[in-house]
């Protein structure tokens, strides 16, 4: 039995001791940041962490990409932590922490707006209108009911992208035109009108690293990062807390 006068000595010193570790933590990822940038050759690191997988560090670099390595950056994996008692994708997990934003600063008034039926459950994409996996995906949401899609028009894949994107901007009925051309085939008529907001929603897929298309971020700020069929996009929606 631990004496009375024993826990009032023991109390502090684990205190003591939490805190050296918590110290030494913060040294390690310092020093794993400061090596890992000597290894690439400038300041491309973002952030570094601790895991609870095999000593490993979680290095986020700045172009988004996250790779492991040891506390003396020996070796760099670049790849999947598969935790085998839950089975889940713990890098892909933490990728998805990572790459979630704010959605109620997204600029709404920069994007296409469609309602279907009710409108409640909202989410805002980012599409290329040659973009062959966001026909897909707009057949896809076609056929949903209650829900409101901001569609930011994203033309990176060529210059006809950007054509195509800046007549539906200006197109009388953008939801219309849209939706003509993605699920219909039917090109959008020549239209003039001001069309800097193509190049903001450029300038902002890029500051939310968005490298492809579709992207399709949820209310809650999660991103799906590609094509999803009806029923996996349901789910995610279901899932998001109102």
């Amino acid at each position: 039995m631990i004496s009375v006068s024993a826990r009032a000595f023991l109390k502090p010193l684990s205190v003591t001791l939490a805190m050296a570790f918590a110290a030494s933590a913060l040294a390690n990822e310092d020093q794993v940041k400061k090596s890992m940038e000597a290894f690439i050759g400038g300041p491309a690191v973002e952030s570094v962490r601790a895991t609870a997988y095999g000593g490993l560090y979680e290095v986020v670099l700045k172009n988004g990409q996250l790779v492991y390595t040891d506390a003396k950056n020996s070796f760099i994996i670049d790849g999947s932590i598969i935790d085998t008692a839950s089975r889940r994708d713990m890098t892909q997990q933490r990728m998805n922490e990572l790459s979630a934003i704010d959605f109620s600063k997204l600029p709404l008034d920069q994007a296409v707006k469609v309602v279907k039926g009710k409108g409640t459950r909202v989410i805002a994409t980012f599409e290329d209108p040659n973009c062959g996996y966001c026909k897909r995906l707009g057949k896809e949401l076609a056929e949903m009911d209650d829900i409101t899609i901001y569609t930011f028009l994203y033309p990176i894949l060529s210059e006809d992208s950007r054509t195509k994107s800046e007549n539906i901007w200006c197109a009388k009925d953008r939801a219309k035109a849209w939706s003509d051309w993605l699920v219909g085939g039917k090109a959008p008529a020549e239209a003039s009108c001001d069309t800097a907001t193509i190049a903001r929603n450029v300038e902002l897929g890029q500051s939310l690293r968005i490298n492809g298309t579709p992207t399709i971020f949820l209310a809650d700020g999660s991103r799906i990062g590609g094509y999803v069929p009806r029923a996996e996009l349901e789910k995610a929606l279901a899932a998001v807390k109102r």
